[in-house]
């Protein structure tokens, strides 16, 4: 299986780019956003996703592991395959999926071509207790490396992260925390320390 490329961009298309390394043309499937920052003649560095199916190999690349984590988590909804999961992360990073879903702002998730209200209530929805082990490491999924909440960048030992942990100790399922946390952080700021956001986090929730 293959988990990582890492070659000259030669060629792209709408929706694919040919990674050539060491003399060998790797048909890459990527999202848009992907696409948009890649440039033929340069080099690229991308995770790969390998999917194999009787009739044919499929590899998609993505810049972060992070990335293709939510990849892989969108097509665990019904009705997702690559082709959707491609395009939502196509309009949406990472971490403003992450929000979207946090918030039920499913009109954000519908902006991805292809995807119609249905789909995108589903997946906000259904990954509402998922989103927050993907958005911060060390919280849910345990993840390495940061994410962002709500706009705001954090990492495992971030007061943020350190409240949505308090939290979830207390009971509240992962998605509740994560967008009493983000509610907090928007009226609070980045600058909040742990427990003015966990008392602004408790507040939300009782309301």
């Amino acid at each position: 299986m293959i988990g990582k490329l890492r070659g000259k961009v030669d060629a792209m298309g709408e929706s694919i780019v040919i990674i050539d390394v060491g003399g060998v043309g790797y048909e890459v499937q990527a999202s848009a956003r992907t696409l948009r920052a890649l440039e033929i003649g340069k080099e690229a560095v991308l995770t790969i996703d390998t999917h194999v199916r009787e009739d044919a190999i499929r590899l998609y690349g993505f810049f972060t592991e992070v990335e293709r984590s939510w990849f892989r988590t969108l097509q665990t909804v019904q009705g997702v395959g690559a082709k959707v999961a491609l395009a939502v992360l196509g309009v949406l990073s990472p971490a403003d999926l992450a929000s979207a879903i946090a918030f039920g702002n499913w009109q954000a998730v519908e902006q991805a071509p292809g995807v119609g209200k249905k789909i995108a209530q589903r997946i906000v929805a259904e990954l509402k207790d998922k989103a927050p082990g993907l958005a911060i490491s060390g919280v849910g999924a345990g993840l390495g490396g940061g994410g962002e909440l709500a706009g705001v960048t954090v990492s495992e030992s971030s007061p943020a992260a350190e409240a949505m942990s308090a939290l979830t100790n207390l009971g509240y399922q992962p998605g509740e925390a994560a967008r009493a946390v983000a509610a907090a952080l928007q009226e609070l700021g980045s600058e909040a320390d742990t427990a003015k956001l966990i008392r602004r986090g408790l507040k939300e929730l009782a309301g």
